[in-house]
């Protein structure tokens, strides 16, 4: 609920806030904002203790409200930053690089945590610790980005009225003309389904595994060390071939290849087939991210980048939201039917590459570039 409660926030605010940043040319002003809040709400964890409900609650709809801030804004670079026939490449080393920086926290964290646990010391003791250790690399991480990446973008001429009011009708003005832009709508909405099930593999592959196979705490640590190490080698290889086979052929392949994992996880009764499973989640997920998040940068006007990509997160966010509540109803109304959830999971990517079809690359690619009349 907490989870839900923050992406809920994330959908009502990204989509003005990335109108905002187009018309103020503020994108990088904003993800230092977001950078430090996530970072600093994050280390509150840290300050967290027994019966501290509500602080803990407070911190986390907000670190993830900026984390998600930070990471639309992000995206909204890509197309400033790369050429249209190497979008897919260059967002897969972003991607790349982004699964590996989580490798990094959690190597960091679990060599703390055995220490710790060698040295007698509680869990009070070493999971406050590991905030920190999130926190600290996450601000490092960072520091490249403010001190070498430039703002590109210029104000908007017509910026008139308060800021908030004006990206509220800036927004508006661009959805009375979504009708030109019917293939990133329809993109939108493969968007909201394929994520939907990427969403329930990020939050349950570990309760799958060890609910219906029997994984202990170190096999399931395993497997996040091999989905993130999966995911980093797909998102960075994949890019180059996406650029090269075009982005709707590529996004169709990964997709086809959920609905594989997904056939893999339910047929899976031993651990052997389920790592099989995992490793081709990996591949998928980071190439599907990047596939799509590469397509949506063609369909995105360069007046507009970070109020498309605002878009492009309530869609992703709403996704994280339908998943797991999905895989959670279907568990709770079977009596605890682990099999048969992750087996509905599957229909999410299939419906995912049903509305795929309805997307023109070269329609949607002209689209953006014709100019937006006020």
């Amino acid at each position: 609920m907490t989870l839900g409660a923050s992406n809920a926030l994330v959908m009502l605010t990204m989509p003005a806030l990335g109108a905002f940043a187009d018309a103020r040319a503020a994108k990088k002003r904003l993800l230092l904002a977001s950078t430090l809040g996530c970072v600093l709400t994050t280390a509150c964890l840290a300050w967290v203790g027994a019966g501290d409900l509500w602080l803990a609650v407070v911190a986390v709809v907000l670190s993830n409200l900026c984390y998600a801030y930070g990471e639309s804004l992000t995206a909204a670079f890509l197309p400033e930053l790369a050429r249209p026939e190497a979008l897919g490449k260059v967002s897969g080393w972003g991607w790349s690089w982004g699964y590996f920086g989580g490798m990094l926290t959690l190597g960091l964290s679990l060599a703390y945590v055995l220490w710790a646990q060698g040295q007698g010391l509680p869990a009070t003791h070493f999971v406050p610790v590991s905030m920190l250790i999130t926190a600290v690399v996450y601000a490092m991480a960072s520091v490249a980005t403010f001190v070498l990446l430039r703002e590109r973008a210029t104000p908007a001429v017509k910026a008139t009225g308060t800021r908030v009011v004006g990206a509220w009708a800036r927004l508006h003005h661009t959805w009375r003309e979504a009708r030109r832009y019917e293939d990133f709508i329809w993109l939108l909405l493969c968007a909201v389904f394929y994520q939907a099930g990427i969403a329930v593999v990020i939050a349950l592959a570990a309760v799958y595994a060890e609910q219906v196979l029997g994984f202990k705490q170190a096999q399931t640590m395993a497997l996040i060390f091999l989905v993130n190490i999966a995911s980093a080698v797909g998102a960075f290889a994949f890019g180059y071939w996406q650029d090269r086979i075009g982005h709707r052929l590529a996004l169709t392949a990964t997709l086809w290849g959920w609905v594989l994992m997904t056939l893999l996880a339910v047929a899976a009764t031993s651990p052997g087939l389920f790592w099989v499973a995992a490793v081709v989640a990996g591949v998928c997920m980071g190439s599907s991210q990047s596939a799509g998040r590469a397509l949506a940068g063609l369909f995105a006007p360069a007046d507009r980048l970070a109020e498309f990509y605002g878009l492009w997160t309530f869609a992703v966010r709403l996704s994280a939201i339908i998943g797991p509540i999905t895989y959670g109803l279907v568990t709770l109304l079977t009596g605890g039917n682990h099999r048969l959830a992750i087996l509905s999971t599957g229909a999410f990517f299939l419906l995912g590459l049903v509305v795929l079809r309805r997307v023109d690359v070269a329609r949607g690619t002209a689209a953006a570039k014709m100019p937006i009349k006020e």
